[in-house]
């Protein structure tokens, strides 16, 4: 069996986390509200109406979390900041309050040697901003940059590795389009615009980050899905290229200076009409690497039933397939298949895995946790990393999704990601089997 040290003393390895999916605290020490807050408290927005108002009380509890990592010989811990816990109206006054916790945060990591890696968006916006426009209004562009000048400023000092956003055509298409998500918006005519708002806040957002932190390793993230036709016909062949070019280009290519996959996706064309001079110019950037996040394959069909893509992705539990609780086929070479389809893109410089993970039904017998599907699942995937990297796949790195289970959006606290088991109504944390398994992994040296 292969180890850490296979893929080279350089190789970065991790686990990866999101502020409003396991700090709680929703409202304490004068955070303000974000549009996770409000959606998530709205009854049946959520499945079983759970909410994330304590999560896994990581705000309180960071300190005994560290130290297990530490146990755990997890040397990089991937984190988001919460927009609203630094700036609770989204603008103007700081709360330094805020400022203080992810101070304390990132000390106690750096003093544990677990080397910090912030997120500076990871979906929870400020309300105050959503009730502006949030993500529709081009004036966000101005906004998310002031606030990452802030956190630039307060802990650029000791934090070297930053990353932008998480996965935008997550928060743009399941918050702005199909409203599954917060802020629970529908239709094209909030989608395009919250689209280009967010690729401009991509490269503006670097730009502003570097402008103060010109060392810095800066980032951005994509969730990517390895896509196959249903069938070698021409239809199911072009109804996939369009599902490509939403899920896999859209943010990728106008960063290369490629702009929006316009061609093989029509109905983005109407994205223009938001463009203002000097907009082409301001779409790229030379990021230092690029955030691979990557569960599934997904099989497209062509569907004269889905307006305006005319396809639809068959899941998994049609297929007669292994799969997660998330309905995701266990597929490991889709990791192997992105992970080449992103490197072919000659202006990409590094890739890093920064979040891949499963979850499983898991039970405690006499205090532990014997999750070897999800043992399974990471060894397969790491085997298929390991082969990339052998044939000269320029990706550089490794976080787990996720480190302790912890509120999964919509599907609420029924799946859980972690490698560790947390009881949401005491907080115990219990470690699971596949916890064990990467902290072996993780030891040789």
């Amino acid at each position: 069996m292969f180890n850490k040290n296979d893929f080279g003393e350089d190789f970065t390895f991790g686990v990866s986390t999101a502020a409003y999916q396991i700090e709680g605290a929703f409202n304490a020490d004068g955070k303000g509200e974000s549009i996770w807050d409000k959606f998530s408290n709205q009854k049946g927005k959520i499945l079983d109406n759970h909410n994330g108002n304590n999560a896994c009380d990581f705000y309180n509890r960071f300190v005994s979390d560290l130290e297990i990592m530490k146990f755990l010989n997890i040397p990089n811990f991937r984190f988001s900041i919460s927009w609203s816990r630094i700036l609770p109206n989204g603008t103007g006054t700081i709360n330094q309050n805020g400022i203080d916790f992810y101070n304390r945060l990132i000390d106690k990591s750096l003093e544990l040697n677990i080397e910090p890696w912030i997120t500076l968006y990871h979906w929870d916006l400020p309300q105050e901003l959503e009730n502006r426009g949030g993500w529709t209004n081009r004036d966000i562009v101005g906004w998310f940059s002031d606030y990452v000048e802030i956190c630039a400023k307060n802990f650029g000092d000791r934090v070297k590795n930053w990353m932008i956003l998480n996965e935008p055509m997550v928060f743009t298409g399941a918050g702005y389009f199909l409203g599954v998500h917060a802020p629970g918006r529908k239709g094209l005519r909030n989608f395009i615009p919250a689209v280009h708002h967010a690729t401009l806040c991509q490269s503006q957002g670097a730009r502003a980050l570097k402008n103060i932190l010109p060392k810095a390793q800066v980032g951005t993230t994509f969730s990517c899905s390895h896509l196959e036709p249903n069938t070698d016909s021409p239809k199911d062949i072009n109804a996939t290229k369009r599902v490509d070019a939403l899920l896999n280009r859209l943010f990728i290519e106008p960063s290369l200076g490629l702009g929006y996959p316009i061609n093989d996706l029509k109905l983005l064309d109407r994205i223009y009409s938001y463009f203002k001079p000097g907009d082409e110019q301001l779409l790229p950037f030379d990021f230092d690497f690029i955030g691979i996040q990557n569960y599934t394959r997904e099989i497209v069909t062509h569907s004269y039933f889905v307006p305006l893509l005319n396809a639809k992705i068959i899941k998994a539990d049609k297929r007669n397939v292994p799969k997660t609780l998330m309905n995701w086929e266990v597929y490991p070479n889709a990791l192997y298949k992105v992970l080449k389809k992103y490197d072919a893109y000659p202006k990409i410089k590094k890739l890093i895995v920064t979040e891949n993970g499963s979850a499983f039904h898991d039970a405690i017998f006499d205090g532990k946790i014997n999750d070897e599907q999800r043992t399974d699942y990471l060894k397969s995937h790491l085997k298929v990393l390991l082969k990339a990297k052998n044939e000269g796949v320029k990706v550089d790195g490794y976080f787990v999704w996720t480190f302790t289970d912890n509120f999964e959006w919509a599907e609420g606290y029924y799946p859980r990601f972690g490698l560790i088991h947390t009881n949401f109504n005491t907080q115990e944390r219990t470690i699971k089997q596949s916890g064990y398994w990467y902290k072996q992994f993780l030891q040789f040296s």
